[in-house]
């Protein structure tokens, strides 16, 4: 039998605890991060935070040459598509003077439009913006939560936003929910919903349908 989406939530943070994420000292380090974990894992995206460090401010990465950008986010793999991809950020978070705070005051829907409209920035990376840079509450319907939701039994949509949309709807529009929830379903699925399952000791295991992807 199929648990709710909030009793989901629930049971992973009883089993994991609070999560605390983004994992990033500033949201503009985190809005950076978002851009170089795509397409890799967190372990390569944090090594090319790591030598990007000194330049963490959104004015030094825009006065970098790309070049230099590019090499130094290099662990980050697709360095030159990234680096174009961080200047193309840069360009639009210019236009608000940098100020995250100013750019909060905008609604969800007027600024995830705006934030799609960056070269390179898809509905994830939106998205993970949104929640954690922004503060917009917002279902973040990655990978993960895919491979988890199926494998629990429920019926996925085929498209990011309906299932976006389909979890929205079952759920408060409460930030907390929403930042906690993203953060347990990556840390569920590092620990035991992995490609390949490891099904003992499974918080969530009495109510799996374990089908397999």
């Amino acid at each position: 039998m199929q648990r709710s989406y909030q009793v989901i939530y629930e049971t992973l943070f009883n089993h994991y605890g609070p999560q605390n994420w983004w994992p990033a000292d500033t949201p503009f380090e985190m809005m950076i991060g978002s851009i170089l974990v795509q397409n890799t894992n967190w372990r390569n995206a944090e090594k090319a935070l790591t030598k990007l460090s000194p330049f963490l401010e959104p004015e030094m990465i825009d006065r970098l040459p790309i070049e230099e950008l590019a090499e130094l986010i290099r662990s980050s793999g697709f360095f030159n598509i990234k680096a174009k991809r961080i200047k193309a950020f840069i360009d639009w978070f210019k236009t608000y003077h940098y100020d995250i705070e100013e750019i909060k005051k905008m609604n969800r829907q007027g600024l995830r439009r705006e934030l799609l409209s960056i070269k390179g920035v898809g509905k994830e990376t939106a998205d993970v913006m949104l929640l954690y840079a922004f503060d917009k509450p917002i279902f973040v319907a990655d990978a993960y939560v895919r491979r988890i939701f199926h494998r629990l039994g429920y019926d996925i949509p085929t498209s990011y936003d309906g299932l976006r949309e389909r979890v929205e709807e079952r759920l408060p529009n409460d930030l907390v929910l929403y930042n906690e929830f993203h953060a347990l379903l990556v840390e569920h699925a590092k620990q035991f919903c992995r490609t390949k399952p490891i099904c003992d000791g499974c918080p969530l295991f009495d109510s799996c349908d374990q089908r397999l992807d």
